[in-house]
Formats: structure tokens, C-alpha cells, sequence
């Protein structure tokens, strides 16, 4: 049994959803207010371990990306280490 023709959705009117419905697409008070209480947490998680989180984070990063050229290096100097004792 045949289907009936449909046009392509370019020739058809365009149906957009939005959440402003109709209204200013400006922020509320109450995103305002949601927003300054994220960034009054965010900046009260700078603590004293925040400078030691961050030189942490960016170790791991380079120790991860190069796993086995560290097990390497690490190998060589405990070993000398263990020459020297």
C-alpha cells in the first residue's frame, strides 16, 4: 500500500519550541540569585589545599598520559638510589 506524499520540512512552517515563551528571553532574579550562590560556592572552595589540588591534578595528567615512560624512570632512580646506599 502506497504512503501518502509529505512534503520536505523545508516547505513546511517552522515550529521552534522555546522556553521564553513569547516573553523576553532575559534572565530572572531567581536564575540571578541561583547563579551568585553557584560562584559564592565555587569561590569558597579555594581553600589552602586548592594551589595543592590543582599542581596534583595537573601531575596526574602528565604521569597518566605517559605510564610506562614513568615506571621507567621511576625504576632507574630507586635503583641508583639503591647504588648509592
Amino acid at each position: 500500500m502506497p504512503t501518502p506524499h509529505r512534503p520536505p520540512t523545508s516547505w513546511t512552517s517552522p515550529s521552534w519550541a522555546t522556553s521564553s515563551y513569547g516573553e523576553p528571553a532575559d534572565t530572572s532574579p531567581t536564575e540571578l540569585s541561583a547563579l551568585g550562590d553557584h560562584l559564592s560556592l565555587c569561590a569558597g572552595l579555594k581553600g589552602r589545599m586548592f594551589a595543592t589540588r590543582c599542581f596534583c591534578e595537573v601531575m596526574h595528567g602528565f604521569v597518566a598520559s605517559r605510564f610506562v615512560t614513568t615506571l621507567a624512570v621511576a625504576t632507574l632512580v630507586i635503583g641508583a638510589i639503591a647504588l648509592l646506599n
